[in-house]
Formats: structure tokens, C-alpha cells, sequence
């Protein structure tokens, strides 16, 4: 496996003007000598309204497909992921200053850590950046954490999933993300915690874009139904993992 970084980004037309920020907070990242990202955004579609907004350079790889959501689109992306970890990048969002490296730092320093995440501040439009109360401890987040923290609190995991940084090779084997009309990654964070130790970086490693557009700004993604169902089948997913015994990394299962 390559030393290199897979950032994923799915991205449909509303939210490609963004791609041109989400770029230049990729190109301010530092990496220890030997180690390279790679950018793909991939297309929950195949309009002409997104191309133009992805940057012309060798690092980046711009694929397009049938539309099924970000959680599709994501998963496609993985078919030309070739690097031994994957990060998550919204379209709409920015990486702060060395997040990769701490990333990689955690799971390089940690062989028994399947994932990482980090602290996010919320950016507004007009600039300003709003921080969250309750983040847990920098470091270790052993397994279960975020399922039982999830299942106490409303759904509401106490790490962010659009920060996540994760081995390939897990997420691979955990299928990519949940096949639901949204909560796809949270889905997918509680099935890693399920099987995996986690960490938690207290420096804040993403900026979280607020604006009109965004899908979990939509009525549809609070409806009670649907939300419920949502929650309903993640759940269960984490909990039969957990249930299986497996564990990552193998020999500890």
C-alpha cells in the first residue's frame, strides 16, 4: 500500500463553488517526508456543473456517476483509493492548518487504533467560527464510546464523522458508508466504534460550512420518520458488529 492520504469529497452541483476553498485548505497541509495526498472528488452525478470547479492538478482525480447520495458516492470513490488511509472532506468544508498530519500521526504512533477524528468549529457566512461544548478527552476513544454516548444523547455522537480519518483496509472491510438517504457517515462512525479504538484530536481539524444548501440543513433530514428509521437500522448494524466479537486489528478479536 502506498504512503499516501485518499481524501474522499462527494460533491453535487450546489455545493461545487465551494470545491475551490476545500482545495486550498488541502494545499496548506504538511506531511512527514515520504508520505502524499491524493484528492478524489467524486460526483453524486453527472452534470456539467461540477468539473469546472475542481482544480487542475495531478493530485486530484475528478470522477462523476449514477446519483444515490454522498454515502454512494463516497463508497464509489473508494475504488481509486490506493493508499493505506482515507479522510473524509466535505465539499463545503476546510481543513484547519496540520490536520492531516496529526491524523496520521495518531494511527502511525497507534497500531491498535483503527480511526481518528477531531474537534470541529461550526463556519458561518458571514465568517465568524462557533466551537461546541462536551468534546471528550484528547486521545484514545476506546470502543463502544460513541455508540453508548449516541444512544444516551438523541443521536448525537460526541465526535464529529465529517472529520473522520481511517485505515483503508477497515473501512473497506465494514462496507464504506451506510446505504441511507443521510446519516451515512454516522452510520458508518458507530460501526467503527464498534470494532475499533478511535481518536480524538482536542485541536480543531475542521471548519464545518453553514449555509443555505447544505442536505442536514433540508426539512427532509429532521423529519421524525425517517430520522428514526435512519437511527433505527445504524444502531442495530453497530450492535451486531459488536456482537460478533470480531475486533480490529484481528488478533485481538
Amino acid at each position: 500500500m502506498r504512503r499516501r492520504i485518499i481524501i474522499v469529497t462527494a460533491v453535487h452541483a450546489p455545493s461545487a463553488p465551494f470545491l475551490p476553498d476545500a482545495y486550498a485548505s488541502l494545499r496548506a497541509q504538511e506531511l512527514p517526508e515520504g508520505w502524499e495526498w491524493h484528492w478524489i472528488v467524486q460526483e453524486d452525478g453527472t452534470t456539467d456543473q461540477v468539473a469546472p470547479y475542481v482544480p487542475d492538478d495531478d493530485r486530484v482525480t475528478f470522477r462523476q456517476g449514477r446519483s444515490g447520495g454522498p454515502g454512494v458516492a463516497r463508497t464509489m470513490a473508494l475504488a481509486h483509493a490506493d493508499g493505506a488511509y482515507v479522510k473524509v472532506l466535505d465539499a463545503d468544508d476546510r481543513l484547519t492548518p496540520g490536520a492531516l498530519a496529526r491524523d496520521l500521526a495518531a494511527l502511525e504512533g497507534n497500531p491498535d487504533i483503527g480511526w481518528a477524528t477531531s474537534r470541529v468549529l461550526d463556519l458561518l457566512p458571514d465568517g465568524s467560527t462557533v466551537g461546541f461544548p462536551g468534546d471528550p478527552e484528547h486521545g484514545p476513544v476506546e470502543r463502544r464510546t460513541v455508540l453508548d454516548h449516541w444512544a444516551a444523547h438523541d443521536y448525537r455522537a460526541p465526535v464529529h464523522p465529517a472529520t473522520l480519518f481511517v485505515r483503508r483496509d477497515l473501512l473497506v472491510a465494514l462496507g464504506g458508508w451506510m446505504a441511507l438517504p443521510a446519516s451515512e457517515d454516522t452510520g458508518l462512525l458507530l460501526a467503527l466504534d464498534a470494532v475499533a479504538r478511535g481518536w480524538f484530536s482536542s485541536e480543531v481539524g475542521l471548519l464545518y460550512r453553514k449555509w443555505e444548501g447544505q442536505a442536514t440543513g433540508q426539512s427532509a433530514h429532521v423529519d421524525t420518520g425517517e430520522r428514526g428509521a435512519r437511527m433505527a437500522v445504524a444502531e442495530a448494524r453497530a450492535r451486531a458488529l459488536a456482537a460478533t466479537g470480531w475486533r480490529f486489528p484481528a488478533d485481538e478479536a
